[in-house]
Order: C-alpha cells, then structure tokens, then sequence
C-alpha cells in the first residue's frame, strides 16, 4: 500500500514540475513572439510603401496566429502599445485583438482574430478576422463572422448583465479612405454550445432590424461614442391640479447612469443626404442605455461628462488628425 503512495506522489510531482517547465518554455516562447511582432509593427506602421506595409502585415499575421495557438496565450499580456488594440472580457470568455493597415491612397483595412472559450474542448480557439468592409451592403443590419467581417479596430469593450446572461458591445473605429471614417456601436455574442464569434445582435429596442449602429462620416470630423457615467436629465410625467383643473406637466429629474453617449450626425450641406463626406455632428448627443438586456436610445440624455479621460488607454482616432496617418 505504501508503495503504490509512494508512486502516486512521485508521479504528482513530476507532473507538476513537467507542467512548470512547459509553462516557462511557453512564456519564453510568447517573449519571443512579442519581440519579433514590435519590431513588424514598425514596418506595418511607418514602412513608405504599401507593398512593404502588406508584407510585413502578412509575417505579422501569422506569427499572431502561431502565438494565439500557443497553451497559455491567452493570459499572455500584450506589450504592442497604441498600434494594436487588445481586449479582453472579465469572463475570460473571449478576446478581440485588431489593428489597421493604412494605404497611400488613404484607405484603411483591418486585421484581427479573436481568442475564444470552446465550452465542450474546455479550450480557447482561435479565429482570423478578414475585413470585408468594401463588399457589405446594408451594414447595420448584417449579422456577421469572422469570415465576413466589418473591419474595425475596437477601441472599448462594454460588459453588461441580464438575467444572469451575459452581453458585450464593442465600440470600434476605422478611417475607411481619405474621404471618410467610421464609427460602430456593435454586438459580439457566440454560438451555444460553440466559440464561433457572431458581430450583430438584436439588442436595440425599437429598432427592428439594427444590429450594430453605423456611424460614417468626413475625415475632417470630430464624432465622438463613449461609454461612460453621465448626470442626465430625464424626465417624468406628473398629473398636477391648478383652479380646478388638472394638467400633465414633464418634471424633470438628475441621474447618474452608465451609457454609450454619442453625437448625432447628419449632412453639413443640404441636399447631400447618404454622402458620407459630408456629415458630421450636430451638436446633440445621444444615448444608448441598457434596459433589461436591451439597448434603448435616448435622443433627449444631454450628458454631461464628470471625467474628461477615457476609460481605455488605446485611441485609434486623435481629436486633430486621424491616428495611423501615413504621411
């Protein structure tokens, strides 16, 4: 009986110091990685070519996918600064990395995968995001894989719960061409029983077929979508009785409520409705806030921002010209 003790706890611990020794190759070999990644980043980013960009994009890619596919890499925390973004759920359920590529002409095209939980492997998979941005018709109201992806590079990812379900949006921008950019409010949910990412949910109420809200615009714009907690006024209706009579009066009220806040936008020029380029902000803000496991627009949420810093260090979009700018 000793004997077969003593063999269990022998083989215990060799496990253990097996599974210790393939955890330090692993965070060497993920170093490794990073190293070679920052330095393809500066040629995917400043090289003077497209041709010299795409290729070091296309090294950068598949040492991405190698990494991704190494036990351990999803706990691994990126060092690729401002010009990758890195999100990840609380959950541990899923991450979105993506990035873009810009053209000399100006045109951006965006790269990235997603590192999701598989519930019947117990494992994460790993799924390649190819930007088909130019080919959608009818963007708002897609639901889309990973196959045919609306290019983006998300700049937050927003949890919320209901009914002990869990629900992410991602807010995400890229510069599209020289002309325009664009902004998206854009669910992110995966299959039951499955890790297959799907962008485009039905969660915004009273507006049938929107699955992700689109927001296109001049490249000379400043649009802003955040999510944050603003003090907002709403507004309460109250049966009130005067000499008499009784009226329906709005009292309005001050909260504090956390929601996607974002400008309205709309044609700078008359008569240049559906031509991008032209629009900007309007000077309203608007707001999506979530109600039992829906997002509910509010065109009457003036917010007003306690705290001027974003919640997310990484920034695609500079407030006075668009970040990823090749000169």
């Amino acid at each position: 009986m000793k004997r077969y003790l003593y063999l269990i706890i022998a083989w215990v611990c060799l496990f253990i110091l097996s599974t210790s020794e393939l955890r330090a190759q692993n965070k060497e070999l993920l170093s490794n990685y990073q190293s070679k990644m920052q330095q393809l980043l500066s040629k995917v980013t400043g090289a003077p070519t497209d041709n010299e960009r795409y290729n070091a994009n296309e090294l950068l890619v598949q040492l991405f996918d190698e990494a991704l596919q190494t036990d351990g890499s999803f706990h691994w925390k990126w060092n690729l600064g401002m010009q990758v973004s890195v999100l990840t759920s609380s959950d541990r359920q899923f991450r979105i990395i993506t990035w873009p590529v810009v053209r000399d002409n100006g045109e951006y095209e965006c790269f990235g995968f997603v590192q999701s939980y598989n519930p019947k492997t117990e494992q994460y998979d790993v799924y390649v995001l190819n930007d088909k941005s130019e080919e959608l018709i009818s963007t708002s109201e897609m639901v889309l894989g990973p196959e045919n992806w609306l290019g983006s590079v998300y700049q937050e990812l927003i949890e919320t719960k209901h009914e002990g379900r869990n629900y992410y949006t991602l807010i995400g921008w890229t510069g599209v061409n020289n002309m325009v950019q664009r902004k998206v409010i854009e669910p992110i949910c995966f299959r039951s029983n499955s890790s297959a990412p799907q962008f485009g949910q039905s969660l915004f109420r009273r507006e049938k077929n929107t699955r992700r809200v689109v927001l296109e615009y001049s490249r000379n714009a400043m649009v802003n979508v955040r999510f944050d907690e603003q003090t907002v006024t709403t507004y309460e209706n109250k049966k009130v009785k005067k000499k008499g009579r009784i009226y329906n009066i709005q009292v309005p009220h001050e909260e504090k409520i956390k929601m996607i806040l974002f400008d309205e936008i709309a044609p700078i020029v008359p008569g240049m409705d559906g031509l991008p380029q032209y629009y900007a902000a309007t000077g309203t803000e608007m707001a999506y806030i979530f109600v039992n496991g829906r997002w509910e627009l509010r065109d009457n949420a003036q917010g007003r921002q306690s705290d001027q810093k974003l919640n997310k260090d990484f920034s695609p979009l500079s407030k006075s010209q668009p970040a990823y700018q090749m000169k």
